[in-house]
């Protein structure tokens, strides 16, 4: 070690003379005003820290271009949001804001309507990542899933669109033609309502939720802030822990079997949620009456999406849900849907506090004496989707996980479906606005 010192002080010695003699002053003064040869350019590197995103992550996505085996092209571009921000041990790795670029591979459509063996297929690629204050990334891999989605997926992300002959309109139309023969009305309402008439076109609108998951690890180049929104201030927090403190954590049937868990809370006026439902694309479900039974079989036997179908009664204080909201997509057996109701307590502001119950209808469940819907047994990826949902479509003021004094792990449904969870609730206060307390 000591060698070494030396030599490096031997070594810069005789330049520290060499500077200090005066032509060396003006020799230094004239090179400053040459032009220096241009330095290549360098790609910003990335922390020590920096996250990298293994192959295999999941990334949630809002498509932000509508897409249409009827009307879409190859080669069209399509643009994508982030849905949830992507979060790491560290923290924050992609926030939302983050946007997707792409375009159409694939994109076909059966000719004629009687092709019974062609399917529509449809295949997007997204190989750009716009991150807020981070720049671009490449990007490589497919989309995994399409949220409440009729069509099936191929290993590569194609999308393959449905059969006239795999729908119930298939094997119920000799029996619709028989009741449109002995009933006129029953028939006017089979024409009106299209039953029967089944649409086998790949048909994507603004919004729909797509799952892309990656090919090959994503380097990027730091932990980012979170783009959510901020905690519950302390005084909120306060008052939503007295409520659940005593609150129930589960709805009941009518028959009072246990039945969907708690895991939503909102601070706010009817009104507000409502607007913030609208805002997120979420719709609320119809009463039961005839208008909607008819709508119902129309979308059962066309495999086709209801964005209003009824949903069925759970009970908490004793009543059935105050509020209930719904999203869809392109078939009856899949949707998002939540129950709310009011509690008794209100927060500081005057402002109701209520509880919810959100579940994800994933396919049709039969088993002895049951014909129901089939639930996500995730109860907490739920909890994220409604609570990303709102955020993005602007109504949302604050929000964080609380968990109640005995938080549950998992059970069955009333239908004796399976779930589990960390026992937390999402607790959203939502922005104020025309019908608040405040």
């Amino acid at each position: 070690m000591t060698a070494t010192g030396g030599m490096t002080r031997d070594l810069f010695q005789p330049r520290a003379q060499w500077i200090r003699s005066p032509g060396a002053f003006v020799l230094l003064a004239l090179m400053a005003f040459l032009p220096s040869a241009e330095a290549p350019a360098r790609t910003p590197k990335a922390r020590a820290d920096a996250p990298v995103l293994p192959a295999g992550t999941v990334l949630y996505l809002h498509l932000q271009t509508a897409v249409s085996t009827k009307t879409s092209k190859p080669g069209q571009p399509v643009i994508a949001s982030l849905a949830r921000e992507v979060e790491v041990e560290s923290g924050v790795a992609i926030p939302f804001g983050s946007t997707f670029r792409g375009s159409i591979e694939k994109c076909s459509q059966p000719i004629t309507s009687d092709a019974s063996d062609q399917r529509a297929q449809l295949l997007l690629n997204f190989g750009q990542i716009a991150i807020p204050g981070e720049g671009n990334f490449t990007l490589k891999g497919h989309v995994s899933g399409v949220i409440n989605a009729r069509e099936t997926l191929l290993a590569d992300g194609t999308i393959v669109g449905v059969l006239q002959s795999e729908t119930p309109a298939s094997l119920l139309s000799g029996v619709l033609v028989k009741l449109g023969q002995t009933n006129s009305d029953v028939n006017d309402q089979i024409q009106r309502q299209k039953i029967a008439q089944v649409n086998t076109a790949i048909e994507l609108p603004v919004g729909t939720d797509i799952q892309f998951t990656l090919s090959e690890p994503l380097s990027l180049r730091s932990i980012v802030p979170s783009a959510g929104p901020p905690q519950l201030p302390e005084y909120l927090h306060a008052a939503v822990a007295s409520v659940l403190y005593n609150a129930p954590q589960r709805a009941v049937n009518k028959t009072s079997r246990p039945g969907d868990p708690v895991n939503l809370v909102f601070v706010g006026t009817t009104q507000e949620i409502e607007q913030a439902f609208r805002q997120a694309g979420w719709t609320e479900p119809r009463r039961k009456n005839q208008k909607s039974i008819w709508k119902t079989a129309q979308a059962v036997i066309n495999d086709d999406g209801y964005n209003q179908a009824p949903v069925s009664d759970l009970y908490l204080f004793g009543r059935r849900e105050d509020l209930a909201f719904e999203k869809t997509l392109n078939t009856f057996n899949k949707r998002h849907h939540l129950r709310l109701w009011q509690t008794p307590a209100s927060a500081p502001d005057g402002r109701p506090i209520w509880l919810g119950a959100a579940t994800h209808d994933v396919g049709i469940d039969v088993h002895p004496g049951v014909v129901s819907h089939a639930t996500d047994a995730n109860l907490d990826d739920e909890r994220t989707q409604v609570s990303s949902d709102l955020f993005l479509g602007g109504a949302v003021q604050a929000a964080e996980l609380m968990a109640p004094p005995h938080p549950l792990s998992s059970g069955m449904t009333a239908t004796g479906g399976a779930w589990h969870t960390d026992g937390r609730l999402i607790v959203i206060d939502l922005k104020t606005g025309p019908g608040s307390a405040m």
